[in-house]
């Protein structure tokens, strides 16, 4: 690798460390590229990324970001996973570090707050940004319903009682 790579590698990671929500240090001594592969896959579609990286090359690029404090954790085969949802690469890694003991979580961090092993298995429990949502607008959405419904109901009320009295006079 030419300095230019290298030059280009580090500006790629710096600009990662800078606009992402959340990453996750992994260790993935052992895992063949099969299992590489798959887990690059759900990785991506969580909509999250995977890199393996250079860790003399991850702790220049750290210098100067709000993940500054990670630079320790970065020694051995490292990769990390990151995305801009707070909970998606933490859920991917940790689901996939329970089926495959290959894969160790070490860490994370989310902006300046650094993650041990057992906050990042944490936030992987977590709901995603997506289903707060949905519950959110739910519960929006459930005050405006019962609104509707107690406003129809003395309506129906009074419908009945007049079917009631014209089925009664036909009788």
């Amino acid at each position: 690798m030419n300095r230019e790579e290298k030059a280009a590698l580090i500006g790629e990671m710096k600009d990662v460390f800078e606009n992402t929500a959340l990453v996750v240090i992994t260790h993935y001594k052992g895992l063949s590229v099969a299992e590489m592969t798959d887990l690059r896959s759900r990785v991506r579609e969580a909509g999250a990324s995977f890199k393996v990286t250079k860790n003399r090359l991850v702790k220049i690029a750290l210098e100067g970001t709000s993940y500054s404090a990670l630079t320790d954790s970065f020694t051995g085969p490292t990769a990390i996973a990151y995305s801009n949802d707070p909970v998606a690469a933490a859920k991917v890694a940790v689901e996939y570090a329970k089926k495959n003991e290959k894969l160790v979580i070490l860490g994370g961090a989310m902006g300046e707050h650094v993650l041990e092993a057992d906050g990042v298995k944490a936030l992987a429990e977590l709901p995603s940004l997506d289903d707060l949502r949905a519950k959110i607008i739910g519960l929006l959405n459930a005050p405006a319903t019962k609104v509707a419904q107690v406003v129809q109901a003395p309506a129906s009320q009074l419908a009945r009682v007049l079917n009631a009295y014209a089925t009664k006079e036909d009788a």
